[in-house]
Protein backbone atom coordinates (compact mmCIF):
# COMPACT_ATOMS: atom_id res chain seq x y z
CA UNK A 1 0.00 0.00 0.00
CA UNK A 2 3.04 1.97 0.94
CA UNK A 3 4.40 1.04 -2.43
CA UNK A 4 1.59 2.72 -4.17
CA UNK A 5 0.92 5.75 -2.58
CA UNK A 6 4.88 6.70 -3.27
CA UNK A 7 4.36 5.59 -6.77
CA UNK A 8 1.29 7.98 -7.32
CA UNK A 9 3.05 11.09 -5.60
CA UNK A 10 5.90 10.59 -8.03
CA UNK A 11 3.61 10.86 -10.57
CA UNK A 12 1.72 13.63 -9.52
CA UNK A 13 4.96 15.73 -8.28
CA UNK A 14 5.92 14.39 -11.91
CA UNK A 15 2.78 15.95 -13.81
CA UNK A 16 3.11 19.32 -11.85
CA UNK A 17 6.35 20.06 -12.82
CA UNK A 18 5.34 19.14 -16.75
CA UNK A 19 2.82 21.90 -16.24
CA UNK A 20 5.35 24.61 -14.88
CA UNK A 21 7.57 24.25 -17.51
CA UNK A 22 5.06 26.95 -19.52
CA UNK A 23 3.55 28.61 -16.77
CA UNK A 24 0.89 30.52 -17.00
CA UNK A 25 1.72 34.24 -17.42
CA UNK A 26 -1.63 36.33 -17.43
CA UNK A 27 -5.38 35.61 -17.55
CA UNK A 28 -7.52 37.42 -19.59
CA UNK A 29 -10.81 37.45 -18.71
CA UNK A 30 -10.49 33.98 -16.72
CA UNK A 31 -8.31 32.51 -20.18
CA UNK A 32 -4.95 31.44 -19.14
CA UNK A 33 -2.24 33.18 -21.68
CA UNK A 34 1.17 30.72 -21.49
CA UNK A 35 4.22 32.30 -20.96
CA UNK A 36 5.82 31.03 -24.24
CA UNK A 37 2.69 32.47 -26.63
CA UNK A 38 3.89 35.71 -24.64
CA UNK A 39 7.33 35.34 -25.26
CA UNK A 40 6.94 34.43 -29.02
CA UNK A 41 5.12 37.58 -29.49
CA UNK A 42 7.58 39.81 -27.98
CA UNK A 43 10.48 38.23 -29.46
CA UNK A 44 8.78 38.64 -32.94
CA UNK A 45 8.11 41.89 -32.32
CA UNK A 46 11.49 43.07 -30.60
CA UNK A 47 14.33 41.47 -32.62
CA UNK A 48 17.50 43.04 -33.80
CA UNK A 49 15.98 44.05 -36.61
CA UNK A 50 13.35 46.14 -34.97
CA UNK A 51 14.13 49.85 -34.42
CA UNK A 52 11.76 50.69 -31.83
CA UNK A 53 12.47 48.03 -29.46
CA UNK A 54 10.16 47.42 -25.94
CA UNK A 55 11.28 46.08 -22.92
CA UNK A 56 9.58 43.02 -21.24
CA UNK A 57 7.74 45.17 -18.68
CA UNK A 58 6.93 48.30 -21.90
CA UNK A 59 5.70 45.31 -24.25
CA UNK A 60 3.15 44.04 -21.03
CA UNK A 61 0.90 46.89 -22.12
CA UNK A 62 0.52 46.16 -25.81
CA UNK A 63 0.23 42.82 -25.76
CA UNK A 64 -2.70 42.49 -22.96
CA UNK A 65 -4.16 45.41 -25.61
CA UNK A 66 -3.84 43.28 -28.76
CA UNK A 67 -5.49 39.93 -26.59
CA UNK A 68 -8.28 42.35 -25.87
CA UNK A 69 -9.53 43.12 -29.18
CA UNK A 70 -8.98 39.27 -30.09
CA UNK A 71 -11.17 39.06 -27.18
CA UNK A 72 -13.93 41.24 -28.67
CA UNK A 73 -13.58 39.98 -32.27
CA UNK A 74 -14.43 36.47 -30.78
CA UNK A 75 -17.32 38.06 -28.61
CA UNK A 76 -18.69 39.89 -31.57
CA UNK A 77 -18.64 36.35 -33.85
CA UNK A 78 -16.12 37.23 -36.24
CA UNK A 79 -14.33 33.95 -35.64
CA UNK A 80 -17.30 32.47 -36.76
CA UNK A 81 -18.14 33.93 -40.00
CA UNK A 82 -17.77 32.08 -43.07
CA UNK A 83 -15.18 34.59 -44.48
CA UNK A 84 -13.10 34.38 -41.79
CA UNK A 85 -12.97 30.82 -41.71
CA UNK A 86 -11.83 29.81 -45.16
CA UNK A 87 -8.65 32.29 -44.77
CA UNK A 88 -7.61 31.00 -41.94
CA UNK A 89 -8.12 27.42 -42.70
CA UNK A 90 -6.29 28.03 -46.34
CA UNK A 91 -3.57 29.47 -44.50
CA UNK A 92 -3.30 26.80 -41.45
CA UNK A 93 -4.07 24.14 -43.75
CA UNK A 94 -0.47 25.59 -45.90
CA UNK A 95 1.48 24.70 -42.81
CA UNK A 96 -0.46 21.53 -42.03
CA UNK A 97 -1.41 19.61 -45.16
CA UNK A 98 2.49 19.11 -46.24
CA UNK A 99 2.81 16.07 -43.41
CA UNK A 100 0.46 14.12 -45.09
CA UNK A 101 2.94 12.70 -47.76
CA UNK A 102 6.50 11.37 -47.48
CA UNK A 103 9.12 10.44 -50.10
CA UNK A 104 8.17 7.29 -50.13
CA UNK A 105 4.19 8.65 -51.79
CA UNK A 106 6.53 10.73 -54.24
CA UNK A 107 8.65 7.86 -55.54
CA UNK A 108 5.57 5.19 -55.71
CA UNK A 109 3.64 8.33 -57.68
CA UNK A 110 6.83 8.33 -59.99
CA UNK A 111 6.53 4.73 -60.61
CA UNK A 112 2.68 4.86 -60.80
CA UNK A 113 3.53 7.42 -63.75
CA UNK A 114 6.25 5.87 -65.36
CA UNK A 115 4.49 2.40 -65.72
CA UNK A 116 1.08 4.45 -66.81
CA UNK A 117 3.11 5.92 -69.30
CA UNK A 118 4.93 3.07 -70.52
CA UNK A 119 2.17 0.76 -70.99
CA UNK A 120 0.31 3.15 -72.44
CA UNK A 121 3.17 3.76 -75.33
CA UNK A 122 4.14 0.24 -75.36
CA UNK A 123 0.75 -0.90 -76.01
CA UNK A 124 0.21 1.48 -79.13
CA UNK A 125 3.58 0.53 -81.14
CA UNK A 126 5.99 1.76 -78.74
CA UNK A 127 8.67 4.16 -79.75
CA UNK A 128 10.08 4.60 -83.58
CA UNK A 129 12.94 7.20 -84.61
CA UNK A 130 12.52 8.52 -87.80
CA UNK A 131 14.84 10.96 -90.28
CA UNK A 132 12.95 12.58 -92.73
CA UNK A 133 13.26 15.06 -95.55
CA UNK A 134 10.63 17.62 -96.06
CA UNK A 135 9.38 19.99 -99.07
CA UNK A 136 6.87 22.54 -97.48
CA UNK A 137 3.53 23.21 -99.26
CA UNK A 138 0.69 25.45 -97.90
CA UNK A 139 -2.55 23.90 -97.78
CA UNK A 140 -3.52 26.55 -99.84
CA UNK A 141 -1.10 26.29 -102.63
CA UNK A 142 -1.61 26.70 -106.08
CA UNK A 143 -1.49 24.19 -108.66
CA UNK A 144 1.74 25.19 -109.81
CA UNK A 145 3.07 25.30 -106.81
CA UNK A 146 2.13 21.92 -105.98
CA UNK A 147 3.87 20.62 -108.91
CA UNK A 148 6.71 22.37 -108.36
CA UNK A 149 6.92 20.93 -104.49
CA UNK A 150 6.22 17.33 -106.33
CA UNK A 151 8.66 17.68 -108.90
CA UNK A 152 11.44 18.35 -106.05
CA UNK A 153 10.36 15.78 -103.83
CA UNK A 154 10.42 13.10 -106.72
CA UNK A 155 14.11 14.47 -108.18
CA UNK A 156 15.06 13.58 -103.61
CA UNK A 157 13.54 10.58 -104.19
CA UNK A 158 15.73 9.23 -107.40
CA UNK A 159 18.96 10.66 -105.57
CA UNK A 160 18.29 8.34 -102.82
CA UNK A 161 17.12 5.35 -105.03
CA UNK A 162 20.73 6.13 -106.79
CA UNK A 163 22.55 5.54 -103.46
CA UNK A 164 22.64 9.37 -102.36
CA UNK A 165 23.07 9.52 -98.47
CA UNK A 166 20.21 10.29 -96.66
CA UNK A 167 21.55 12.57 -93.88
CA UNK A 168 23.39 14.23 -96.66
CA UNK A 169 20.27 15.22 -98.96
CA UNK A 170 18.12 15.75 -95.65
CA UNK A 171 21.14 18.63 -94.43
CA UNK A 172 20.97 20.26 -97.76
CA UNK A 173 17.68 20.03 -98.99
CA UNK A 174 15.22 19.80 -95.83
CA UNK A 175 12.96 22.41 -95.70
CA UNK A 176 12.30 21.18 -91.51
CA UNK A 177 15.59 23.18 -90.90
CA UNK A 178 15.39 21.92 -87.07
CA UNK A 179 15.85 18.38 -87.97
CA UNK A 180 18.20 19.14 -90.97
CA UNK A 181 21.21 20.10 -88.98
CA UNK A 182 20.94 16.45 -87.53
CA UNK A 183 20.35 14.86 -90.86
CA UNK A 184 16.97 14.68 -90.43
CA UNK A 185 16.89 13.02 -87.60
CA UNK A 186 13.85 13.55 -85.54
CA UNK A 187 14.66 11.53 -82.46
CA UNK A 188 12.44 9.28 -80.77
CA UNK A 189 8.58 9.66 -80.38
CA UNK A 190 5.57 7.94 -79.93
CA UNK A 191 1.90 8.11 -81.53
CA UNK A 192 -0.29 11.55 -80.54
CA UNK A 193 3.33 13.32 -80.78
CA UNK A 194 3.45 13.88 -84.68
CA UNK A 195 0.62 14.50 -87.64
CA UNK A 196 -1.26 11.60 -88.13
CA UNK A 197 -0.25 11.19 -92.08
CA UNK A 198 3.19 11.04 -90.56
CA UNK A 199 3.13 7.97 -87.93
CA UNK A 200 0.69 5.75 -90.10
CA UNK A 201 3.73 5.56 -92.66
CA UNK A 202 6.57 5.55 -89.92
CA UNK A 203 4.99 2.93 -87.45
CA UNK A 204 3.71 0.83 -90.71
CA UNK A 205 8.47 1.03 -91.37
CA UNK A 206 10.75 -1.61 -90.81
CA UNK A 207 14.14 -0.38 -89.18
CA UNK A 208 16.56 1.02 -92.02
CA UNK A 209 13.95 1.19 -95.00
CA UNK A 210 13.42 4.60 -96.57
CA UNK A 211 9.86 5.43 -97.70
CA UNK A 212 8.57 6.67 -100.86
CA UNK A 213 7.42 10.27 -101.21
CA UNK A 214 4.17 11.48 -98.80
CA UNK A 215 2.12 14.21 -98.64
CA UNK A 216 1.04 15.32 -95.45
CA UNK A 217 -0.83 18.86 -93.93
CA UNK A 218 2.50 20.36 -94.08
CA UNK A 219 4.23 19.20 -97.34
CA UNK A 220 5.97 15.76 -98.56
CA UNK A 221 7.84 13.65 -96.63
CA UNK A 222 10.42 10.81 -97.17
CA UNK A 223 11.31 8.76 -94.13
CA UNK A 224 14.15 6.53 -93.03
CA UNK A 225 13.38 4.80 -90.00
CA UNK A 226 16.55 4.39 -87.96
CA UNK A 227 14.96 2.63 -85.12
CA UNK A 228 12.71 1.29 -83.13
CA UNK A 229 12.19 0.58 -79.19
CA UNK A 230 9.81 0.00 -76.05
CA UNK A 231 9.30 2.69 -73.98
CA UNK A 232 12.47 3.77 -72.22
CA UNK A 233 13.97 2.43 -68.89
CA UNK A 234 12.64 3.99 -65.78
CA UNK A 235 16.56 4.57 -64.52
CA UNK A 236 17.19 6.82 -67.58
CA UNK A 237 14.07 9.10 -66.79
CA UNK A 238 13.74 8.78 -63.15
CA UNK A 239 14.89 12.58 -62.43
CA UNK A 240 12.88 14.08 -64.71
CA UNK A 241 9.73 11.77 -63.53
CA UNK A 242 10.44 13.06 -60.14
CA UNK A 243 10.88 16.50 -60.75
CA UNK A 244 7.55 16.23 -62.12
CA UNK A 245 5.76 14.64 -59.37
CA UNK A 246 7.12 17.11 -57.11
CA UNK A 247 5.05 19.87 -58.96
CA UNK A 248 2.98 21.62 -56.17
CA UNK A 249 -0.23 20.22 -58.21
CA UNK A 250 1.04 16.72 -58.55
CA UNK A 251 1.97 16.86 -54.71
CA UNK A 252 -1.12 18.55 -53.88
CA UNK A 253 -3.09 15.68 -55.36
CA UNK A 254 -1.20 13.32 -54.13
CA UNK A 255 -1.96 15.16 -50.18
CA UNK A 256 -5.43 15.07 -50.96
CA UNK A 257 -5.50 11.69 -52.03
CA UNK A 258 -3.94 10.27 -48.13
CA UNK A 259 -6.20 12.92 -46.66
CA UNK A 260 -9.17 11.19 -48.12
CA UNK A 261 -7.96 7.68 -47.48
CA UNK A 262 -7.26 8.56 -43.82
CA UNK A 263 -10.91 9.92 -43.44
CA UNK A 264 -12.58 6.73 -44.96
CA UNK A 265 -10.72 4.69 -43.15
CA UNK A 266 -11.18 5.77 -39.93
CA UNK A 267 -13.79 4.53 -37.40
CA UNK A 268 -16.40 5.88 -37.62
CA UNK A 269 -16.23 7.75 -41.06
CA UNK A 270 -15.03 11.35 -40.56
CA UNK A 271 -14.43 14.13 -43.15
CA UNK A 272 -11.27 14.91 -44.77
CA UNK A 273 -11.69 18.56 -42.95
CA UNK A 274 -11.91 16.55 -39.37
CA UNK A 275 -8.40 14.84 -40.77
CA UNK A 276 -6.72 17.52 -41.04
CA UNK A 277 -8.11 19.56 -37.61
CA UNK A 278 -6.65 16.25 -36.01
CA UNK A 279 -3.39 16.78 -37.36
CA UNK A 280 -3.50 20.14 -36.78
CA UNK A 281 -4.30 19.76 -33.07
CA UNK A 282 -1.36 17.10 -32.94
CA UNK A 283 1.18 19.10 -34.52
CA UNK A 284 0.53 21.84 -32.86
CA UNK A 285 0.58 19.66 -29.53
CA UNK A 286 4.25 18.88 -30.39
CA UNK A 287 6.02 21.54 -31.33
CA UNK A 288 5.33 24.96 -29.78
CA UNK A 289 6.25 27.27 -32.64
CA UNK A 290 3.68 25.85 -34.75
CA UNK A 291 1.15 26.30 -32.50
CA UNK A 292 2.00 30.19 -31.88
CA UNK A 293 2.44 30.99 -35.37
CA UNK A 294 -0.84 29.33 -36.76
CA UNK A 295 -2.47 31.26 -33.20
CA UNK A 296 -1.04 34.77 -34.75
CA UNK A 297 -1.96 34.36 -37.88
CA UNK A 298 -6.09 33.37 -36.20
CA UNK A 299 -5.25 36.46 -34.08
CA UNK A 300 -4.01 38.86 -36.71
CA UNK A 301 -7.20 38.38 -38.74
CA UNK A 302 -9.44 38.89 -35.95
CA UNK A 303 -7.90 42.04 -34.93
CA UNK A 304 -7.68 43.25 -38.71
CA UNK A 305 -11.35 42.66 -38.57
CA UNK A 306 -12.28 44.00 -35.51
CA UNK A 307 -9.90 47.23 -35.96
CA UNK A 308 -11.30 48.13 -38.96
CA UNK A 309 -15.40 47.64 -38.04
CA UNK A 310 -14.56 50.21 -34.64
CA UNK A 311 -11.64 52.35 -35.80
CA UNK A 312 -10.10 52.17 -39.24
CA UNK A 313 -13.61 52.47 -41.20
CA UNK A 314 -15.58 54.24 -38.70
CA UNK A 315 -13.25 57.26 -37.97
CA UNK A 316 -12.75 57.18 -42.10
CA UNK A 317 -16.17 57.24 -43.29
CA UNK A 318 -17.44 59.54 -39.99
CA UNK A 319 -17.12 63.17 -41.22
CA UNK A 320 -19.39 64.41 -38.61
CA UNK A 321 -16.74 63.02 -36.08
CA UNK A 322 -14.20 64.37 -38.24
CA UNK A 323 -15.42 68.11 -38.04
CA UNK A 324 -16.49 67.68 -34.06
CA UNK A 325 -12.52 66.58 -34.10
CA UNK A 326 -11.43 69.28 -36.25
CA UNK A 327 -13.05 71.81 -34.15
CA UNK A 328 -11.95 70.59 -31.13
CA UNK A 329 -8.62 70.50 -32.05
CA UNK A 330 -8.21 73.09 -34.28
CA UNK A 331 -4.55 74.78 -33.01
CA UNK A 332 -2.94 71.12 -33.69
CA UNK A 333 -3.44 71.83 -37.08
CA UNK A 334 -1.91 75.21 -37.26
CA UNK A 335 0.26 75.89 -40.16
CA UNK A 336 3.52 77.15 -39.96
CA UNK A 337 3.83 78.62 -43.10
CA UNK A 338 0.86 80.05 -45.51
CA UNK A 339 -0.81 77.88 -48.17
CA UNK A 340 -2.28 78.11 -50.91
CA UNK A 341 -5.40 76.24 -51.58
CA UNK A 342 -6.24 75.99 -55.27
CA UNK A 343 -5.08 75.08 -58.71
CA UNK A 344 -2.23 75.08 -60.86
CA UNK A 345 -3.22 74.25 -64.76
CA UNK A 346 -2.13 74.80 -68.26
CA UNK A 347 -4.48 75.13 -71.52
CA UNK A 348 -4.29 74.47 -75.36
CA UNK A 349 -5.92 77.64 -75.78
CA UNK A 350 -5.95 81.14 -74.24
CA UNK A 351 -9.18 81.43 -74.07
CA UNK A 352 -9.80 78.96 -71.57
CA UNK A 353 -7.12 80.28 -68.87
CA UNK A 354 -10.45 82.74 -67.83
CA UNK A 355 -13.02 80.03 -68.58
CA UNK A 356 -11.51 77.42 -66.32
CA UNK A 357 -11.57 79.95 -63.62
CA UNK A 358 -15.47 80.78 -65.07
CA UNK A 359 -15.93 77.28 -64.25
CA UNK A 360 -15.71 76.29 -60.62
CA UNK A 361 -15.94 80.45 -59.26
CA UNK A 362 -19.05 79.11 -57.22
CA UNK A 363 -17.87 75.72 -56.79
CA UNK A 364 -16.93 74.12 -53.89
CA UNK A 365 -13.05 72.90 -53.81
CA UNK A 366 -14.21 69.07 -53.62
CA UNK A 367 -16.16 69.44 -56.92
CA UNK A 368 -13.82 71.25 -58.88
CA UNK A 369 -12.07 68.27 -60.61
CA UNK A 370 -14.77 66.32 -61.80
CA UNK A 371 -16.45 69.52 -62.98
CA UNK A 372 -12.99 70.46 -64.81
CA UNK A 373 -13.32 66.55 -66.58
CA UNK A 374 -16.29 67.10 -67.68
CA UNK A 375 -16.66 70.27 -69.32
CA UNK A 376 -12.94 70.49 -70.66
CA UNK A 377 -11.62 67.14 -70.91
CA UNK A 378 -14.52 65.08 -71.39
CA UNK A 379 -14.03 64.06 -75.35
CA UNK A 380 -10.67 65.95 -76.23
CA UNK A 381 -8.07 66.79 -73.29
CA UNK A 382 -8.21 70.74 -73.29
CA UNK A 383 -6.58 71.22 -69.96
CA UNK A 384 -3.94 69.53 -67.31
CA UNK A 385 -4.88 70.35 -64.14
CA UNK A 386 -2.93 70.08 -60.67
CA UNK A 387 -5.67 70.10 -57.82
CA UNK A 388 -4.33 70.83 -53.60
CA UNK A 389 -2.91 72.74 -50.50
CA UNK A 390 0.66 73.59 -51.37
CA UNK A 391 2.92 74.92 -49.57
CA UNK A 392 6.19 76.58 -50.90
CA UNK A 393 8.19 74.33 -52.84
CA UNK A 394 5.32 71.53 -53.62
CA UNK A 395 4.23 73.19 -57.15
CA UNK A 396 6.79 75.71 -59.92
CA UNK A 397 3.82 77.19 -61.30
CA UNK A 398 2.44 78.33 -57.46
CA UNK A 399 6.06 79.39 -56.44
CA UNK A 400 6.27 81.45 -58.89
CA UNK A 401 2.67 82.83 -59.18
CA UNK A 402 1.73 83.18 -55.24
CA UNK A 403 4.75 82.77 -53.59
CA UNK A 404 6.89 85.02 -55.86
CA UNK A 405 9.70 82.44 -56.09
CA UNK A 406 12.27 83.41 -59.04
CA UNK A 407 12.11 79.79 -60.25
CA UNK A 408 11.96 78.28 -64.10
CA UNK A 409 8.33 76.80 -64.71
CA UNK A 410 8.12 74.61 -67.53
CA UNK A 411 4.61 73.84 -69.72
CA UNK A 412 3.72 70.33 -71.23
CA UNK A 413 4.10 69.79 -74.37
CA UNK A 414 0.84 71.29 -76.58
CA UNK A 415 0.06 73.05 -73.55
CA UNK A 416 1.43 76.70 -73.37
CA UNK A 417 -1.02 78.46 -71.66
CA UNK A 418 -0.53 78.82 -67.90
CA UNK A 419 -2.29 80.36 -64.71
CA UNK A 420 -3.25 79.54 -60.76
CA UNK A 421 -6.55 80.09 -59.37
CA UNK A 422 -7.44 79.87 -55.95
CA UNK A 423 -6.65 81.75 -52.27
CA UNK A 424 -3.78 81.69 -50.13
CA UNK A 425 -4.47 80.59 -46.30
CA UNK A 426 -3.19 81.16 -43.40
CA UNK A 427 -4.47 78.44 -41.68
CA UNK A 428 -7.15 75.51 -42.57
CA UNK A 429 -10.82 76.89 -43.68
CA UNK A 430 -12.23 73.32 -42.42
CA UNK A 431 -11.17 69.57 -41.35
CA UNK A 432 -11.02 69.13 -45.23
CA UNK A 433 -7.91 71.08 -45.67
CA UNK A 434 -6.47 68.39 -43.42
CA UNK A 435 -8.14 65.45 -43.74
CA UNK A 436 -5.65 62.50 -43.85
CA UNK A 437 -4.02 64.28 -40.29
CA UNK A 438 -7.61 64.35 -38.61
CA UNK A 439 -8.51 60.90 -40.02
CA UNK A 440 -5.30 59.92 -38.37
CA UNK A 441 -5.90 61.57 -35.03
CA UNK A 442 -9.33 60.69 -34.78
CA UNK A 443 -8.51 57.18 -35.06
CA UNK A 444 -5.55 57.45 -32.14
CA UNK A 445 -8.81 58.61 -30.13
CA UNK A 446 -11.63 55.77 -30.40
CA UNK A 447 -8.58 53.92 -30.62
CA UNK A 448 -7.60 55.02 -26.73
CA UNK A 449 -11.58 55.26 -26.08
CA UNK A 450 -11.77 51.19 -27.24
CA UNK A 451 -9.13 49.95 -25.23
CA UNK A 452 -10.09 51.41 -22.25
CA UNK A 453 -13.69 50.28 -22.68
CA UNK A 454 -11.70 47.02 -22.92
CA UNK A 455 -10.16 47.22 -19.94
CA UNK A 456 -12.79 48.31 -18.47
CA UNK A 457 -14.99 45.12 -19.29
CA UNK A 458 -12.51 42.50 -19.29
CA UNK A 459 -10.41 41.41 -15.80
CA UNK A 460 -6.57 41.49 -16.67
CA UNK A 461 -4.47 39.34 -14.09
CA UNK A 462 -0.62 39.45 -14.62
CA UNK A 463 1.70 37.11 -12.63
CA UNK A 464 4.66 39.16 -12.11
CA UNK A 465 6.99 36.49 -10.96
CA UNK A 466 6.45 34.36 -14.22
CA UNK A 467 6.55 37.58 -16.33
CA UNK A 468 10.63 38.20 -14.76
CA UNK A 469 10.96 34.78 -16.22
CA UNK A 470 10.64 36.36 -19.58
CA UNK A 471 13.36 34.85 -21.85
CA UNK A 472 15.67 33.74 -18.67
CA UNK A 473 14.46 29.71 -18.18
Amino acid sequence: MKSILLTAMMLLSGLAATAQTDPTIMTIDGKPVSRSEFEYSYNKNNSETVVDKKSVADYVDLFINYKLKVLAAEAAGIDTTESFRKEFLTYRDQQIRPAFIAPDDLKREAWKVYVETRDRIDSTGGMVRPAHILVMLQQKATKAQEAAAKQRIDSIAKALAGGADFAALAAKCSDDKGSAKRGGDISWICKGQTLKEFEDVVYGMKEGEVSKPFLSPVGYHIVKLLGRQSFFPYDSLKADIERFVSQDRVRERIISQNIDSIAKSSVPAITAEQVVDRKAAEMEAADSDLKNLVREYHDGLLLYEISNRTVWEKAAKDEAGQEAFFKKNKKKYAWDAPRYKGMAYNTKDAADIEAVKATVKDLPFEEWAETLRKTFNDSIRRIQVVKGIFKRGDNALVDKDVFAVDTVVNAPKGYPYSATYGKTLKAPENWRDVREQVVADYQDLLEKKWVAELRKRYKVKVDKKVLATVNKH
